[in-house]
Order: structure tokens, then sequence, then C-alpha cells
């Protein structure tokens, strides 16, 4: 069918991500009325959190790869309808049970990022590709600040349903207009799925993640988090070897060990740890009664507005990397990027005192967000052959999940080590927090300075091999 733009596209991959990313942070404050409405426990309540991060963490490069073999429109459609389904059955669930397998569906939706960034390279022209990289990694980036913003608001002038209910109506109405509006790849790599590369890849995420996530509850000395983590290393070489013999592998890793994506790859491991741990723990310590000798007391809905400096920033910044981006180049972004995570972490080591002080703190993060954020896609997108964008890119979101479930772990046995007699943390603890994130990002920005430098601008001829192109399409 005819085009004329790809505004629409883009408009439909928007905003697919970014509801996507909004679910990610959109329930996390509201856990606590979820956990009295359902009538369950703390610790089961959590699940909510947990299956979407593995759920996430699984489906996203397979799906990525699934969309380069198959058709990523096609693709794209069934995880949107996956998503939707998700989020109907979220807003009926009548106990904790449905909720959590409802937060499973959801997790589908990771595969929308390699999914959208992948269209966005075979279907936009070369000028317009890292520019709409840039804006989309803005959205999905502030997609994950909305929702810190507005689930306070949302739950007390409606109900936590509704927190499922808005995104239903979204994802319905983009649905409709992705079938009718979005084009279907020209681009197919060549080969199969690798299911056993798939189960394996699912077996050593779940055996890594699920005791990163639990190992508050569950002791990071207990049989259960000790031997998972053994499982995930057995399984995670079990997995290079399976790759490195299959004919048609799921994650390739020679396109892995290229320099600008391992590189990439790691500044990602590195800068999600200092990013999730902020959206985790800032919100709380804000919220922590000044009777604890820190904190302000301030509601869910208070301590939202004040991350709202953070998600501008995030926009901001996301959409003006894509201006940059021809002139200066990703990788300067990228370090730009880690290093103002690494200052606004040590800003809020040292002044943590007033509400200004958090907003501004908040601002500088997103600042970094947004940087990082659009030039490692634009890294990735720009250094792997067009048949791997999506397993590839993929991979990067995944890794910067795991790097996030890292931070947050860690950033946990700090915070809560130690405890006032009132069951709250010390002051202590959120500084000595702060404080190793800030060596994180630092580390982050450290590892984007050994990104191989590309002339600005300038992108990759597309791989000769493996691909199979459809008919061009009038725009």
């Amino acid at each position: 069918m005819p085009r004329t733009s790809t505004r629409l596209t883009f408009a439909v991959l928007a905003t697919g991500a970014g509801v996507f990313s909004m679910l990610q942070s959109l329930i996390a404050p509201a856990l606590p009325t979820v956990q009295h409405a359902l009538h369950t426990s703390q610790s089961t309540a959590t699940w909510v959190m947990t299956a979407y991060l593995l759920s996430a963490s699984v489906f996203t490069p397979i799906l990525g790869r699934i969309g380069d073999l198959v058709g990523k429109k096609r693709t794209l459609v069934a995880v949107l309808l996956t998503v939707l389904a998700g989020c109907l059955v979220a807003a009926l669930a009548p106990d904790i049970g449905v909720l959590i397998v409802a937060r499973v569906v959801q997790g589908v939706g990771g595969a929308l990022f390699p999914l959208s960034f992948g269209i966005i390279r075979d279907e936009f022209t070369a000028a317009e590709v890292s520019g709409s990289i840039s804006n989309l990694s803005a959205v999905i980036a502030a997609g994950g600040g909305v929702g810190m913003v507005a689930a306070g608001p949302i739950v007390s002038a409606l109900d936590y349903r509704w927190l499922f209910w808005i995104p239903v109506a979204i994802v319905a109405a983009t649905v409709l207009i992705a079938v009718r509006y979005v084009p279907e790849s020209p681009r197919r790599a060549r080969g199969t799925v690798s299911w056993a590369g798939a189960a394996l890849l699912s077996a050593w995420l779940v055996a890594l993640l699920l005791p990163l996530s639990q190992a508050g509850q569950w002791g990071w000395g207990s049989p259960k988090v000790l031997g998972l983590f053994a499982a995930a290393v057995v399984l995670f070489a079990a997995w290079l070897t399976a790759e490195a013999r299959s004919r048609s592998p799921l994650i390739d890793l020679r396109v892995m060990r290229l320099p600008a994506v391992w590189t990439t790859n790691a500044a990602a491991l590195l800068f999600g740890a200092g990013m999730y741990a902020i959206w985790s723990f800032l919100p709380g310590f804000v919220q922590t009664p000044a009777a604890a000798g820190y904190g302000f007391g301030a509601s869910v809905t208070a301590s939202g507005l004040l991350m709202l400096p953070m998600l501008l920033a995030m926009f901001l910044s996301g959409v003006l990397s894509g201006r940059l981006e021809p002139r200066v180049g990703a990788k300067a972004l990228l370090t730009t990027g880690a290093a103002l995570g690494a200052l606004a972490c040590g800003v809020l080591t040292l002044w943590h005192d007033a509400q200004w002080q958090i907003a501004v703190v908040a601002g500088l993060f997103g600042l970094g967000i947004g940087l990082a954020f659009a030039s490692m896609a634009n890294l990735v997108v720009g250094s792997v052959p067009p048949e791997q964008t999506g397993a590839a890119t993929g991979m990067n979101a995944n890794i910067r999940t795991i790097g996030g479930s890292i931070g947050a772990a860690l950033t946990s046995v700090l915070v809560t080590g130690r405890l006032q007699p009132s069951g709250l943390p010390y002051a202590s603890g959120y500084t000595h927090g702060w404080t190793l994130l800030a060596l994180l990002c630092l580390a982050a920005a450290g590892a984007a300075l050994l990104v191989p430098a590309r002339r600005p601008g300038r992108t990759p001829a597309p791989a000769a091999t493996g691909v199979t192109r459809a008919p061009a399409r009038v725009r």
C-alpha cells in the first residue's frame, strides 16, 4: 500500500514502545495498594514486578529475532495484541495469581523495542534513521518517567485497575492503526529460530534474574540463591556453546563480538545498574518520614511530582541527541550521558536535605538517561547488519535490564543492610548506595570511551549476505 510519510509509522511505534515502558514503572508505586486490595502479602505482591521483568527479559531477544525472520510488522501486531490481552486480564484480575499471570503476558511487549528499531531501519530513509531512533529512545525513556509520575494521581482519583484500563484503550487503537498503516518489512534474515538456543537463553536469564530480584527475601546465602546463580553460570556456558555450533543461531555471537557492539553493551550493563536503582530507591527515599533523620514524608503523588524534572529532561535530551548525533557522534553522547548520571549520583550523595536538591538531581539524571538511551540504540543499529537489528537491539535492551537488576540488588543490600529500631534504613545506607551508583555510571562512561570512533552521521553499508529483500515500496 503506498505511503506518503513515515510519521504515522513512527507514531504507532512510539505509542506501543512508550506504553510498554510506562507499564514497567506504573505499577511499582501502587504495589502497597494492590497488596491491600487483593489481600496478599508483600512478598507475593513483589512478584507483580518480578514476573514482568523475567517475561520481558526472555521474550525481548527471542521475538526480536523472530521479527527479523518472519516480518517485523507481523510480529509487532502479534506482540501488541498480546500486551492488550495482558492489560485486559490485569484490569479484571480477581486475585494476585491472575494478576501475576497477566504481568507475564504483558512482558512479551519487551519485543516492541527491537521490532520498532528494526522497522525504522527498514522503512525510513538513511537521513531519517538516526534522528528517528533518538526520538523513539526518548519516548521509551520518558515512558518510564510517566509511569512514576502518573501512578499516584491515577490510583488516588480512580483505582489501581485503571493503571491497566488506560493502556487497554491506547494499545487497542494502536493495533488498529498498525494493521492498516505500518508496512511489512522489506528485509528478512535467512534461517530458522533456534529453539534450543531460545530455551537455553530463557533458562539462564531466569536463573540469573530471579535470585537477583528475590535475594532480599530469600537471603543472599540461601541455597536457592546460590543454586540459581550456579545454574545460571552452567546454562550460560551451554547457551554459548549451542549458539556457536548452530547454523542459525538465535543471537549471532559474531555480531555480539563486534567492537562497537560489545563496548556499547558493557556501557548498557553499567548504566542500567545506575538508572534502574535510582528509579527504584529515590521515590522511597523521598517518601521516608522526616523522623528517620532524612526524607520528606512525601505521598506517592508528591514523590512522583519530584520525579517530573527527570521525565522532562529524559524526553528533551533524547530528542536533542537526534540533532547532535550527526555532529558529535553517538559515542560522545553516550559518554556524556553516563557522566551526567555519575554527576547526579555524586550530587545526591552530598546534598539531599531539601526537595529542590532532589528535583535538580532528577533533572540531571534525566538528561543522562535521554542521551544514553538514544546513543546506545544508534550505536547498535549502526554497527550490525540489517537482518540482525532485532536480535542485537533486543539483546542490548536485555543487558541493560540485567544491569538494572544487579544495581537494584546491590543498592538494596547497602540501603537495607542496617535498619533503625523503627524498621527504616539509616541515612548512611542511602548515601553508600548513591556512591555505588555514581561509580557504576562512571564505569559506564569509561566503557563508552572504548567504543570505536565512527565519523558522525555515517551509517555502515548493509551486509550483502543473509538478507532477502522484498520489492521496493512507493513512498
